[in-house]
């Protein structure tokens, strides 16, 4: 890290150009009042003129720097690109459509000076249609129950972390609804504090009713990487174990009325010992298979990019 980057900003982004120049302007004033900082924009393949004005601002600007990927990769690619190339003590994630409030930023980095290790914005006041707070606040209750980290908005693009928890995040797919649970399960410490939300000014939002479903699903994804990654087979072995034990002890009390004259080939009890035999024999499978991609699980980062701005691709 350059010890002289006292903030770094990262910002994901799709098809905000009309945007990008308010939220320049809004961000430079608050940062200039903290100390040495950059901002590194990641256009996530934006289809309208956003590239120019980032290319534009990055020339009038070199604290302004600019990722930009071909292709759509999604905002936890984005955020994993940023977290690889920031230099600053502090970093600071945000929304590129003006509905993050810039002026939040000096609080979240006092709470971070007062020892805490991530910052979580909480839209206390959200300026969104019923259906995406409803299915939100269901969201993030049950997150908070499974995961054991109470907060009351785990999605707020606005957050703040020291430098050694974006070194150590796992960012890919959709993980960046759960950086601060992950971040609390690696033993840092996370709080939340209420920030201003504003309606959107420009555009429309990028994310569908489909995202509340595939954020279910990324929980579970969450809690068996957090808890099993390492050692899959205590997952599915203990499946497979219960599994075959059941299946033998059926299949066990079968074969002993079978040798006492009782017929077993058409009884429905028969068909489940088998069934659950199987069913074990599979669990074992698949966690030998995890146990092997464990192994060879690699952190590679394929990105296609059609500009790089003040960044050096081997960062990346």
């Amino acid at each position: 890290m350059n010890s002289e980057v006292f903030i770094s900003v990262v910002v994901p982004l799709l098809n905000e150009a009309e945007s990008l120049q308010e939220l320049y302007e809004r961000l430079s004033q608050n940062l200039n009042k903290l100390g040495e900082w950059e901002i590194i924009f990641i256009d996530d393949g934006s289809r309208d003129d956003s590239l120019k004005i980032l290319t534009v601002l990055h020339q009038r600007d070199p604290r302004v720097r600019v990722l930009s990927f071909r292709k759509n990769y999604g905002k936890s690619a984005a955020l994993n690109a940023g977290f690889h190339i920031v230099k600053g003590r502090f970093i600071v994630t945000l929304d590129a459509d003006l509905q993050d409030d810039p002026d939040e930023i000096p609080h979240l980095i006092k709470k971070l000076e007062e020892g805490y290790d991530l910052v979580s914005g909480w839209k206390k006041k959200r300026h969104d249609p019923i259906s995406k707070t409803f299915p939100s606040k269901i969201f993030n209750l049950t997150t908070s129950l499974l995961t054991g980290l109470r907060l009351h908005d785990f999605n707020c693009g606005l957050k703040a972390y020291r430098s050694e928890v974006v070194s150590r995040l796992p960012v890919y797919g959709e993980m960046h609804r759960f950086l601060p649970a992950l971040a609390h399960w690696d033993g840092f410490k996370v709080t939340e504090i209420p920030v201003k939300h504003h309606p959107r000014k420009f555009g429309y939002s990028k994310f569908g009713a489909t995202r509340f479903l595939n954020g279910f699903l990324d929980l579970l994804t969450v809690l068996f990487l957090v808890r099993y990654t390492k050692k899959p087979m205590h997952l599915f072995g203990l499946a497979g174990a219960l599994f075959t034990t059941l299946g033998i002890i059926i299949l066990g009390y079968l074969t002993w009325g079978w040798l006492h004259g009782v017929w077993i080939g058409n009884r429905p009890i028969f068909f489940l010992g088998i069934l659950l035999v199987v069913f074990g024999a599979q669990s074992f499978s698949v966690g030998l298979i995890g146990e092997l991609l464990t192994r060879l699980h690699s952190d590679r980062r394929e990105y296609s990019f059609k500009a790089l701005l003040g960044i050096d691709q081997e960062q990346l």
